[in-house]
């Protein structure tokens, strides 16, 4: 029997504060959305990135 393969999804974590795609990730599909506290060039700071969908 083969096995599955499982999807795994292209996602970009965009800054809450400017709106700027800053990091890129593979994330399985079906996961709840991320909310990561990420680097920001623009600010220089760290803040609240989500994921945003291509």
């Amino acid at each position: 029997m083969a096995k599955s393969k499982k999807k795994i999804e292209v996602v970009h974590l965009v800054c809450s504060e400017t709106g700027d795609r800053n990091y890129t990730i593979l994330k399985k599909a079906g996961r709840p959305k991320l909310e990561l506290r990420k680097y920001s060039p623009r600010l220089r700071k760290h803040t609240v990135h989500t994921e945003k969908r291509k």
